[in-house]
Formats: structure tokens, sequence, C-alpha cells
């Protein structure tokens, strides 16, 4: 007679904040610990971990004082919810996607301090994480960076 799915909720949130904590300290190696290989990011479209790894590369040479903090965390089944809010400098180039464009960007440093916040959420099998989502908004990285100015009517909104 097969197990059933036994649901490794603390687990699986120690699993997540090891994730914060490897970005925070630049400890990119301890992801293949945390991660599936063949882990789908779903808010990059990225496939598989070394691509992800790529990702998280650009983004902290873009953002070398990257730090996270995770506010508030729950699990469900198999999957882990959080809310985070980090803290960064943008002091190297920075790739990226544009909202609404559908383009790519390149902004050379700003020195600009920015605030991002958001939520991800991450499906967990057996200990890894298999898929991740996120919900970020890029309009208020965009604006904390000087890409975009808010419309005159907005500036009170900001």
């Amino acid at each position: 007679m097969p197990r059933p799915y036994i649901f490794r909720l603390e687990e699986n949130k120690v699993v997540a904040r090891r994730v914060v904590e490897a970005l925070n300290r630049r400890n990119l190696a301890s992801l293949d610990e945390l991660f599936a290989p063949d882990y789908v990011d779903h808010y990059h479209g990225l496939q598989g971990l070394e691509k992800y790894r790529q990702f998280l590369s650009v983004l902290l040479k873009a953002f070398p004082d990257w730090n996270e903090t995770i506010e508030d965390i729950i699990a469900e089944g198999d999957e882990v919810w959080f809310r985070f809010r980090a803290t960064a400098t943008h002091t190297g180039e920075y790739r990226g996607y544009f909202p609404l464009s559908g383009k790519e960007i390149t902004l050379v440093a700003t020195g600009r301090k920015i605030t991002p916040a958001g939520y991800v959420a991450y499906r967990m099998v057996d200990g890894k994480i298999v898929e991740g989502w996120e919900v970020s908004n890029l309009f208020d990285i965009y604006t904390q960076l000087g890409v975009i100015e808010p419309a005159e009517k907005a500036r009170g909104l900001f």
C-alpha cells in the first residue's frame, strides 16, 4: 500500500528562507541543494536552475548590495508563499524586461537606491523547489530608478 504524501510545511518554509539567505550571501552554488535541476521560473520565463542562477548573477552585478527580507511567510500543501522587501543600489549595468513594451532594456548604473517589494510562491516536491512565481511592481522599480516619470496627474500617488 503506497504511503500518502506528507506535506512538510515547516521544512518547506526553511527552504524558502534558505533561498533568500543564499541570495543575500551571494552563495548561488548552494541553490543546488534547494532547487530541482529542472526548476521552472514562471515570472522570468526561465527553464532550469542554471538559467535561473544566470539571471540572479546578472541581478547581483547590477545591484551588488541587494538584500532581501521575508516579511511574511505561509505554507499550505506543497506551496510556500512569502512577501518580501529588498533594498539595493544600482551600481552596475542592468538588463531587464520593460513592462508593456515587451522589450528588454539595458540601463547603465544610476547610483539610485531602490526598495523593491513583492510576493513569491514556490511549489515544492521532496524538499526541493520545482516551480516559482513572483509578483512585483516593475513600474515602481523603474520609477525608483528614474527610468519612468509618473504623469502630472499621478505625481501625488507615488
